[in-house]
């Protein structure tokens, strides 16, 4: 009995060890220049038609950090750039979802809306195109400002987190 008890001690290490790398990856095609440390984007602040005064800022942020993430290694450079990626954050809306037993609203539902274009400079290219890429998350209100604005700031960057990742995934299929 005892052991199996030392076998067991001893196995339980090694299977956590396997069990945190059994994690996968998504790999960009052999063919594609994602991982090129010489291509240039132009990724520039998205235009901002919401309320929110630094949604475009942070999105275009958090797009260039998750690009990182994935893989990227080329520059965001402006001159001589081989891409030119263009957003513009259409609206930030909110709804309430419910409402506590004095009518006042409790929870809130934060949905963003975002257009982005990416073109190939050097031929004049439209890669890719799409209007009303959409996400939203949940937050709680209260009667305390700060609770309330919290929470919709923490909310406001969780959509721009998801929207940034399904950009960055497309992103990196078609560069």
């Amino acid at each position: 009995m005892g052991f199996v008890r030392q076998a067991i001690r001893g196995l339980i290490p090694v299977l956590l060890l396997f069990s945190f790398a059994c994690g996968y990856r998504l790999k960009a095609d052999p063919g594609s220049r994602y991982a090129d440390p010489g291509i240039r984007v132009d990724l520039q602040t998205f235009a901002n038609e919401s309320l929110v005064p630094d949604a475009g800022a942070y999105l275009a942020a958090r797009l260039r950090e998750e690009m990182r993430r994935n893989g990227f290694r080329g520059r965001f450079e402006r001159s001589l750039s081989d891409y030119l990626i263009e957003g513009t954050v259409r609206e930030i809306r909110e709804d309430v979802i419910s409402h506590g037993e004095d009518e006042i609203a409790l929870e809130h539902r934060l949905t963003i809306s975002v257009d982005i274009r990416v073109l190939e400079i050097d031929r004049g290219r439209l890669l890719w195109k799409e209007n009303g890429i959409t996400e939203a998350a949940s937050f709680f209100a209260g009667s305390d400002f700060q609770y309330t604005e919290s929470n919709r700031r923490m909310a406001f960057e969780e959509v721009c987190r998801r929207v940034a990742r399904k950009i960055g995934q497309t992103l990196r299929v078609i560069l």
